[in-house]
């Protein structure tokens, strides 16, 4: 792929594990306040409901708030545990700190990022909160391998809005025929870089079955077939 000169990555869920930061912070403040708390069942009962609120957030059905609250509550309602929301508020907030305080990235990522970084300009394209994420990339050493950082609040639209694909481009100074999306999320990232006219690439850590025609990778080292 010669003619790539901008590689656009994802952050969540593509180069910083969510999941695995998600059950530190998580493990913090329940061992701080709710002890009773089994943190991996806690979590194994979160994760599939936060997914679902982002995608809610990505279309603009809830706010940046009902996210926050709702995932949550949903939570602690499907484990049948009695909270207040001003508890669950606490908590949320609690969230938002000690999230990007845990650094720990996938398997490859600053092994792929220091093979790309010579030849290619990279960049950021995130839906997350803009303080939080500088916070992720900032602790977990990798802010320094990007040349622009472009969040959903910056851009005033969320991926796959083909508003912030344009707002990144014109960012970074780049083209849609010389520049690539990578990240975890088909709707979000590879769906909305494809209907934008970029090229993409499917980190698909889990190996869940995707269309045929998406480039995709499993481990972030197999980006070296591409780039």
């Amino acid at each position: 792929m010669e003619h790539i000169k901008h590689v656009f990555f994802d952050l969540d869920h593509t180069l910083w594990d969510f999941d695995k930061n998600s059950e530190l912070a998580f493990d913090k403040i329940f061992k701080l306040n709710h002890p009773t708390i089994d943190t991996k069942s806690f979590v194994a009962v979160y994760a599939p409901i936060n997914q679902a609120c982002w995608k809610l957030y990505q279309v603009d059905k809830i706010t940046h708030e009902e996210l926050r609250y709702r995932r949550l509550k949903d939570s602690f309602d499907a484990l049948n545990y009695t909270i207040s929301d001003d508890e669950i508020n606490r908590i949320a907030d609690d969230y938002i700190t000690f999230l990007p305080e845990n650094n720990q990235l996938f398997d490859g990522a600053k092994e792929i990022l220091d093979y790309l970084k010579p030849n290619y300009n990279l960049h950021i394209i995130t839906n997350g909160f803009a303080e939080v994420q500088y916070k992720k990339l900032n602790n977990s050493g990798i802010l320094v391998y990007f040349l622009t950082i472009t969040n959903s609040e910056k851009a005033g639209v969320k991926k796959p809005h083909p508003r912030i694909y344009e707002y990144a481009l014109a960012s970074a100074n780049a083209k849609k025929e010389n520049s690539i999306m990578i990240g975890d999320c088909i709707d979000a990232d590879v769906n909305g870089a494809l209907n934008f006219g970029i090229d993409a690439i499917h980190f698909n850590e889990s190996k869940a079955e995707i269309p045929n025609h998406i480039k995709q990778v499993n481990h972030l080292i197999e980006l070296k077939n591409y780039l």
